[in-house]
């Protein structure tokens, strides 16, 4: 009778004389989102949730991680507020609370992306990034990977480009420049080589410099300062959205708006559907501001399918940069093979592809350099022009042709 028992026991195990166990399905693979879903930056926090959800859903649709048996990829948020302190603390969070995430991508503001990954890296979680601090990719850390062109790199190869549009609009060169900025790290990495010789080199005087500590309570003094100086174009360079506003609606009442003073920004929050909810059209019409990435020629069909489904008028730079890391977080785990964060890193390292994640990008390609900084980056100039931000430069993915406001 035992013996009998036995030979059952055995035969249900290996499936013989009987149904066959059902195979074990793939275990979900968790890459993580630490941005601010509260205080000033909410918003795009909010933004980057939506193109990371978005990609999720189509990388899962499509199969999900193929290397893996077909496991889909899962979402987990953490919120960095809306200080240092807090983004750290969260991430201090997330490594203990989530020892299975594979990769995550953040921190949107490039102040909390460098206190963030002071942490991913002891924890030697690879990072994505989006954040344009040039410090971010200066400190020898391994797992971090910035798919953005840094703030002096755009700084570099934005104003020439700027002084040639307006040249060919007006029929002269700029030789004045202002600079109202806030003192975070992103803004400071841009304007930091226009001070140390950048404008001087393109033949530039700076009539205004005023930096100030986010969130504004009122902008009223930095536009007098403008008003009284009126230089040729104003670099106005906050990071939060109420900021933004408070400024360019400052610009506005005191008679600097509608070209008068052209304004030109750096990321994409002054380009965001808010501004357009909380402002108007007319005010915002010509503004311009250098991003990162932003959609353009060639994405079409992502810019439809982002309007689609999650009810925004137009894809921004921290939904698309979302939605591109998610689809190099599953190139690397078909490369890796396994769910292991070290794997993961290596093969990013490792990745050099111009097909699939790169086509989200500018510049086209996903490499990155012992540094973390993506090899090839480009940038993108962004105009408002009758209501909606759309590309202007690089030619080859403008959406449509610039205008400099004529003074």
């Amino acid at each position: 009778m035992k013996l009998r028992t036995a030979l059952a026991a055995l035969s249900l195990a290996l499936g013989i004389g009987g149904s066959a166990p059902a195979l074990a399905q793939p275990a979900d693979v968790k890459v993580g989102l630490i941005a601010p879903m509260s205080g000033p930056w909410a918003r795009q926090g909010d933004l980057m949730l939506k193109g990371a959800n978005l990609a999720i859903d189509d990388i899962n649709r499509a199969g999900g991680i193929k290397a893996l048996g077909g496991a889909k990829m899962k979402l987990v948020v953490f919120d960095a507020g809306d200080t240092v302190e807090k983004a750290k603390n969260t991430a201090q969070r997330m490594v203990a609370q989530e020892p299975d995430l594979v990769g995550v991508t953040g921190a949107w503001l490039s102040s909390f992306t460098l206190g963030v990954t002071e942490v991913t890296e002891r924890a030697e979680l690879p990072l994505l990034t989006l954040s344009y601090s040039d410090q971010l990719t200066s400190r020898g850390f391994k797992f971090i990977f910035q798919t953005s062109l840094g703030g002096a790199a755009q700084a570099n190869s934005a104003l020439p480009a700027l002084m040639k549009l307006a040249e060919s609009a007006t029929g002269k060169k700029p030789t004045t420049v202002g600079i109202i900025m806030d003192n975070t790290a992103s803004s400071v990495a841009f304007a930091k080589p226009m001070r140390e010789g950048g404008l001087e080199k393109l033949g530039l005087k700076l009539l205004v410099d005023e930096t100030f500590t986010p969130p504004l309570s009122d902008c009223t003094s930095l536009i007098q300062k403008v008003r009284s100086a009126r230089p040729e174009f104003l670099l106005l360079l906050p990071t939060a959205l109420s900021d933004d506003k408070m400024c360019v609606e400052k610009m506005s009442e005191f008679g600097l708006g509608k070209g008068r003073v052209p304004v030109i920004s750096n990321g994409a929050h002054i380009a965001s559907p808010d501004m357009l909810k909380n402002s108007s059209k007319e005010i915002l019409e010509g503004l311009m501001t250098v991003v990162g990435n932003w959609s353009g020629k060639g994405q079409e069909q992502i810019m439809a399918e982002f309007v689609a489904k999650t009810g925004e008028p137009w894809i921004t730079q921290d939904s698309l940069s979302s939605y591109g890391d998610m689809w190099i977080f599953k190139e690397a785990l078909e490369k890796a093979g396994a769910a292991d964060k070290v794997k993961v890193a290596a093969a990013i390292r490792a990745m050099d592809t111009r097909e699939g994640p790169a086509k989200f990008f500018p510049g086209g390609r996903i490499k990155f350099d012992e540094a973390g900084r993506r090899v090839d980056a480009d940038l993108a100039i962004v105009q408002w022009q009758n209501g909606v931000p759309v590309t202007v430069y690089p030619e080859s993915s403008a959406l449509a042709k610039p205008i400099w406001p004529k003074q």
